[in-house]
């Protein structure tokens, strides 16, 4: 669940990428990096951490120089948290170079991978987004739209991809969908994103979505945007998480607002779920539930207070990597307000589950803090199973809801009650039709079947400094 974002054809492009994975910083905290061009040399810098601290003046982003830059955000799904896998990639190829953005996860490596090694091929990272840079340089097609072609018809998974060259930049996006990527206009420049919360913080117009399947090419001083097909067309299965807690609220994904989509989740949580306890008041898990306790407030009629104040120098608990870091965080990022509290039953809105640790700390923190009782609602349904597609609980072991009932989690919690969203529910919220998205880690039901997926396993050096 990386962010990424390009932008070409612009005197600032370093400048404006910078923003732009700044605005995606809450997709990735591990490491950030931007590679640009003016299309003879090639500038990139890495670094671990956070944006603001990879790139700390503009004194850095002038050294990036160029008009065509991509940028991104790493957590890592697929690959060691080490500097050796910061995106993004770059290799120099002919004389030249290519340059890899990825956000998502490929699948079924094993065989790939072993055919690549057995080849000569020598890799340099542990991510599976170097695996598309080897097809890519082996293909013997001449043009470089073929060979990205080519390259991606012999990959399986969830992608995202943004790739620079000497002469253009490359948006591919897998065929089903399942991450999403967004096009807009800055300056007359090409701008690309994870999301288009980064488009309102550079000025930039949106203008639609890269389509499930499609690669797009644009040429460095070209105004034309040139779109081909990867695969032919299938039935999307847009990632719901996404909408339910990845994205920002205020960014459009897969064609509806995030906002929005989260205010119905929370209004059709209360409708079904109005046999609960009374509570004087509903509160939400900041930020990503908000606007859904706010949704299931006004349809239940129960006041919404404000009651946890969250930290905002505090990164995201569910994508840091290290289960001690991320039991710290919890502590460290969340306050209640003892005022509003005591004495009071609380219905506790939280967008979802995963291993429960977060919430188990904030149900003590609120009871400590005087609540009578918390009910918690969840506006989505039991995942009870892992991910391969980019989202970071890839083992069903660590699932709180795997093999567990309803009333074992709400125990395991330390709730008072404990209801989740249906699927059905869940649904019916999306403005899309319910058949375009991907269900698999509430349902078990995977688009992309997973086989051996031994991944690249590439053993990688351990730098002490």
């Amino acid at each position: 669940m990386c962010g990424i974002f390009g932008i070409i054809n612009h005197k600032s492009a370093s400048h404006i990428a910078y923003y732009g994975i700044h605005a995606l910083q809450h997709r990735g905290q591990e490491s950030a990096g931007i590679v640009s061009s003016n299309g003879r040399e090639v500038y990139a810098r890495h670094g671990m951490g956070l944006v603001s601290d990879v790139f700390p003046g503009a004194h850095i982003l002038n050294k990036l120089e160029g008009d065509m830059a991509i940028g991104h955000n790493r957590y890592s799904t697929t690959g060691a948290s080490s500097e050796i896998n910061i995106q993004p990639l770059l290799f120099k190829h002919h004389e030249a170079f290519i340059s890899i953005a990825h956000n998502g996860n490929l699948i079924n490596l094993k065989e790939p991978t072993e055919e690549l090694e057995d080849e000569g091929a020598l890799f340099k990272t542990s991510t599976d987004t170097e695996i598309i840079v080897h097809f890519i340089v082996r293909s013997i097609r001449k043009r470089m739209t073929l060979k990205i072609q080519e390259a991606l018809n012999r990959i399986q998974g969830a992608y995202s991809l943004l790739i620079m060259t000497r002469d253009a930049m490359y948006v591919a996006r897998d065929p089903l969908g399942l991450r999403p990527m967004a096009i807009g206009r800055k300056d007359g420049a090409w701008v690309f994103s994870s999301e288009t919360s980064s488009f309102d913080l550079i000025g930039a117009e949106y203008v639609r979505d890269v389509r499930p399947g499609e690669l797009i090419r644009v040429g460095r001083g070209s105004d034309e945007m040139k779109s081909t097909r990867i695969a032919k067309k299938e039935t999307p299965k847009h990632c719901i998480f996404e909408l339910i807690y990845f994205s920002r609220p205020d960014s459009k994904v897969y064609g509806d607002m995030v906002d929005r989509t989260r205010r119905k989740l929370g209004k059709v949580l209360a409708l079904e779920n109005d046999e609960a306890e009374k509570a004087d008041i509903v509160v939400s898990v900041p930020d990503s539930s908000n606007t859904i306790a706010i949704g299931y407030s006004r349809r239940s009629g129960i006041k919404y207070e404000i009651s946890l104040i969250r930290n905002h120098y505090v990164g995201r608990t569910f994508i840091s990597p290290e289960q001690g870091d991320r039991d710290m965080k919890v502590h460290l990022k969340f306050n209640p307000i003892r005022g509003t509290l005591k004495d009071r039953e609380i219905i506790l809105v939280d967008d979802s589950i995963v291993r429960g640790t977060t919430l188990k700390k904030l149900i003590r923190l609120l009871k400590d803090a005087g609540a009578a009782k918390v009910h918690v609602r969840i506006a989505s349904p039991p995942i009870k199973h892992p991910c391969y597609y980019g989202l970071d609980f890839p083992t069903s072991e660590e699932l709180i809801a795997n093999g567990r009932s309803n009333d074992e989690i709400r125990d395991a919690i330390g709730a008072d009650s404990l209801r989740y969203l249906s699927v059905d529910g869940m649904l019916s919220a999306m403005v899309k039709d319910k058949e375009h998205f991907c269900t698999a880690c509430f349902t078990g039901n995977y688009p992309l079947q997973v086989r051996n997926n031994g991944g690249n396993k590439t053993m990688y050096v351990n730098e002490i400094s």
